[in-house]
């Protein structure tokens, strides 16, 4: 990767953004579905930009770019469709230390605003490091019509419980819990009886979860195939992604390692001739011992 994704702290941060026309309209919807303070620095500002200023909803500065304009800015955008002025105000406001992004302007940006998907708080960024703004635009499309406006709802009322939640063991029972909400219980309370029964769903459904023992560890084998993650079939998926502990053989490659969840513990257990090797009885032994401490082995 080229570009890292993040996701950047920009509540009550202020964003410069320098340009006044179609272009910088285009950036600020975007932006002001954020918390952050928007700026807009344009010597002659469209009617639209304008009247967001009048609204109060951003700061307008009728002028040029100048020194010091994105000093303390989390983030500067160049969007005067002028090629000149977006160089200069680049590099002005590079100097002050502000991340700038020239818009349809990868080499010259120091980061970009990706395709997204917004539930929030759920956001789902796209990102093609510029090399196809098509494909980008067809899997947000996509991700649009599968993810249910309601998911957001779910999301914001979940984390407000998540102290509650908390009640519960750290690992499988808590990740149980919340599978439970988000892919049951709260979906079908939603339907039912709205957003506002969500509260006494999650309250029931923690107290269920509580009165619940340890569930004892399991065991799932996962034939890898010829290497390929997309011949895997969805139950092997479903099983890496739920893994706490994944013992695999050398065949196995990072590509199909990488569908195993970030806190799962990864044990290499290969054989190999004249080099390192574990013995069959070690990777049995190894296997029982995570499975009779609780883990989805």
């Amino acid at each position: 990767m080229k570009h890292f994704p993040i996701f950047l702290a920009v509540e009550g941060r202020p964003i410069v953004v320098s340009g006044g026309g179609e272009a910088a309209l285009a950036k600020l919807r975007l932006l002001m579905k954020t918390e952050a303070r928007l700026t807009v620095i344009a010597a002659e500002p469209i009617a639209q930009i304008a009247a967001l200023a009048a609204e109060g909803k951003l700061t307008l500065i009728r002028r040029t770019q100048q020194p010091g304009d994105a000093t303390g800015a989390a983030l500067f955008y160049a969007a005067n469709d002028d090629p000149v002025e977006d160089g200069r105000g680049t590099a002005l406001a590079q100097t002050d230390g502000a991340l700038t992004n020239w818009v349809d302007n990868l080499e010259k940006s120091q980061f970009i605003t990706p395709a997204i998907v917004d539930r929030d708080p759920v956001t789902v960024a796209i990102g093609t490091e510029g090399a196809a703004p098509v494909l980008a635009r067809a899997i947000k499309a996509d991700l649009e019509e599968r993810l249910p406006a309601s998911l957001g709802i779910l999301a914001r009322v979940g984390k407000a419980f998540r102290a509650a939640a908390d009640a519960l063991p750290m690992g499988q029972r808590r990740r149980a819990f919340w599978s439970d909400y988000y892919f049951r219980a709260g979906p079908q309370t939603l339907e039912s009886k709205g957003e506002d029964g969500l509260d006494d769903a999650l309250g029931t459904l923690l107290a269920q979860h509580l009165r619940q023992s340890d569930q004892p560890g399991r065991v799932t084998f996962v034939g890898a195939g010829p290497g390929d993650p997309e011949l895997l079939t969805l139950k092997a998926r479903r099983a890496l992604h739920e893994a706490d502990v994944v013992i695999h053989d050398r065949l196995v490659t990072p590509q199909i390692l990488e569908l195993a969840r970030r806190e799962a513990t990864l044990i290499a257990a290969g054989k190999k001739g004249f080099g390192p090797s574990m013995a069959q009885a070690q990777i049995d032994a190894l296997i029982v011992e995570h499975a009779l401490a609780g883990a989805h082995v």
